[in-house]
């Protein structure tokens, strides 16, 4: 066996489902978001408390029940990154017993590896029953409508119950417990080393290890995670636009397009915004980018800045508690990636087309002297 190329199979089918659950955690965020932000013009903190659904201000129901949907969508988290894995390995016939793995591995709180697990098993279970069960012409239909998701869930749904469940819920409990549990100089490393990840390669791998991980934590109540995580996402694309705003000379008339860009997906919250800069220079953009995001994480955890959503573009900042703390967390980072990109850059030297031509017309119109001489 490949153990390699298994591993880069396992991690692009992981990433899938990362990427299909991504959109549908930001939606229910921003609906949490704009209940809570709403809410705060009342005074209210807890816009999520059943005693809202009866207020006497509509506005007040209603914020409450967008809370709710926010929290409806939220709960598709572990479903659809399920469902989407085992599509990733056995195309649409995983869908049906990845999504309804996934929602036992919710309801046993089996925590983010067994969303993982179940999306796994329910891709291979279907791989294998397509692969070696083989009906008459007549009869094929049977296999993906009935055959393939009622077995296939079937298994799924016995193997998280009485084989993986109960002990991924334990790691889960467990986990959650001990993040709980942290204090003082541990959670702000924590904090750093989630931020040093998420700014290392800017949507890849590891970010997405770092981001999801976090995210995934929210439902078991661990927030100082997806606190760091957040204010990291943000930090490398807003201090690298920053940068070219600063000094132009530093940067290339494309990385001073680039820069304009990375401005507003730093602010919507898109790292891969800071990518241009990376691939131009990753030797003095990602060691910055780290330190940057590591510390903006650190001191927002460290300062008691607590973020209950997965969101990290500036429409989710003031639902931040203590969002004052939040935000300076974010100047600090990005103003450090700023001063460090400045800091290690040289000043560009640009050619311009002018001088450019005027060498060509110079080089066509002369003779060498080895033509003269000819």
């Amino acid at each position: 066996m490949n153990w390699k190329k298994l591993g880069k199979e396992l991690e692009q089918h992981v990433m899938t489902g990362i990427s299909y659950m991504i959109p549908i955690v930001i939606a229910g965020a921003v609906l949490m978001a704009i209940s809570r932000v709403g809410a705060s013009f009342y005074g209210i903190n807890n816009i999520w408390d059943a005693q809202w659904a009866k207020s006497a201000n509509a506005v007040i129901q209603f914020l409450h029940t967008d809370d709710g949907w926010g929290g409806t969508a939220l709960g598709l988290m572990f479903p659809i990154i399920s469902a989407y894995i085992a599509y990733s390995v056995a195309d649409k016939g995983g869908i049906a017993p990845g999504i309804i793995g996934g929602t036992l591995v919710a309801s046993m709180n089996a925590g983010f590896l067994g969303a993982l697990a179940s999306g796994l098993i329910a891709g291979y279970t279907v791989k294998f029953l397509v692969a070696h069960i083989h009906l008459p012409e007549a009869a094929k239909s049977v296999l993906p409508v009935f055959i393939v998701p009622v077995v296939g869930s079937f298994i799924t749904l016995f193997l998280i119950q009485y084989v993986i469940g109960v002990p991924f819920a334990g790691i889960n409990t467990g986990l959650a417990a001990w993040l709980k549990g942290m204090t003082g100089t541990n959670r702000v490393l924590l904090a750093a080393i989630i931020g040093g990840m998420v700014g290392f390669d800017l949507g890849g791998p590891v970010n997405k290890a770092a981001v999801t991980t976090a995210m995934a934590l929210l439902t078991s109540g661990v927030y100082d995670p997806n606190t760091a995580a957040q204010v990291a996402i943000i930090i490398p694309p807003l201090g690298l636009g920053l940068a070219t705003m600063i000094n132009k000379r530093k940067f290339s008339p494309e990385l001073q397009e680039a820069g304009n860009a990375s401005l507003v997906m730093g602010l919507i919250g898109v790292s891969e915004g800071a990518i241009p800069f990376a691939i131009e220079s990753p030797l003095k953009v990602i060691p910055a980018n780290m330190i940057g995001s590591a510390l903006g994480g650190a001191i927002a955890v460290g300062l008691g800045a607590v973020n209950r959503a997965p969101i990290s573009g500036f429409y989710g900042w003031f639902a931040v508690e203590k969002w004052w703390i939040y935000i300076f967390a974010i100047l600090v980072g990005t103003l450090t990636v700023t001063a460090l990109t400045l800091l290690f850059r040289k000043n560009v030297t640009v050619t311009t087309e002018e001088t450019a031509t005027t060498t060509e017309d110079a080089d066509a119109t002369y003779f060498s002297e080895d033509q003269w001489e000819n």
